[in-house]
Parts: structure tokens; sequence; C-alpha cells
């Protein structure tokens, strides 16, 4: 799935020169949510870090950081909120779904359903940070995150580290 590749409609206005793909690092993602929060720009590119408890998908626009998501195995029995304090200085006091997802204009984090590693005493969290745009936006943001959740739950990283 492809979205559009110009911003607005005035003859000075920026445009996308590259295509907003559908999946982020193996992780399906609606590009026309995340279009918005991408600068224009030549060229887009994206890069995985994946370590074993934690993987990153890294989001550049020409060379800079746009837009980051993570998937990071933490401790079991805490709350999205806990979560967040790891990823970010800033104050996300936006939530849904009773707690599980927290967000703001430009960031977001989840907690999985169901992805539990046992043996590790873990649970799979999920974030989406959007580095590179000055487009706010928490509702985009409170859908990105849920949608992202949700195939991060059908992926095998739901197994657990080292699956």
């Amino acid at each position: 799935m492809l979205a559009p590749l110009v911003t607005g409609c005035g003859a000075d206005e920026e445009t996308r020169d590259y295509s907003v793909p559908g999946t982020l690092c193996g992780i399906r993602v609606d590009a026309e949510e995340l279009t918005p929060f991408l600068p224009p720009g030549k060229k887009l590119s994206v890069k995985p870090d994946v370590e074993p408890a934690t993987a990153w998908c890294d989001v550049s626009v020409d060379g800079k950081l746009a837009v980051r998501t993570v998937q990071t195995w933490w401790t079991s029995g805490h709350d999205t909120a806990y979560f967040l304090r790891s990823q970010t200085l800033e104050r996300v006091e936006e939530s849904a779904d009773a707690g599980r997802y927290v967000y703001s204009g430009w960031q977001a984090f989840g907690k999985t359903e169901g992805c539990v590693d046992e043996k590790r005493e873990q649970e799979l969290y999920t974030g989406i940070q959007a580095y590179g745009s000055d487009h706010r936006d928490a509702d985009a943001m409170k859908r990105l995150i849920a949608s992202f959740t949700k195939e991060v739950e059908k992926t095998d990283a739901c197994d657990g580290i080292g699956s």
C-alpha cells in the first residue's frame, strides 16, 4: 500500500518524492495514518535494529530520523505508563483502553495482549515516536499504536525472547 507523495496543494508546498511503505520492518502499518508524521523529502529508508529483547525500526527521510517503532520485552505486572518512562522524558498524558495505550500528538506506547514470556516474567510492549515532523495528532497516534500493537501480536515476536 502506498500513500500519496505530495503534501498540500500550493506551488510552494514541499513534496514527498518517496513512497510511504505499508510495512515497517515486517510489521504492517496504515500508510495513510503514518504519512502526515513523515516530513517532505526525496528518499525514505527503513532500518531494523534487532537485539534479543528489543526490536527497533528507524524510518529516515534524507538521512534524518523521522519515525521510530519499538517492540520491547519489559517486566510483567506493570502498565504502559511504567514502560513509557523508559522510552521518553516527555509527558504523555492521553490514554485509551484502560491504560493499555498511552499517547500524545507525536508518540504513543502500547502493551500487547497475550505476548508473555513466562520464563523471564516479561510482557511485550510497543512504541511509535515521530521525531522528524512538526505534525501533531493525538487521535492519529492512538490509531497508529493500536493497529501496530495488534499487528505485533500476530508475529513470532509474541512468542517470547529468542523464539
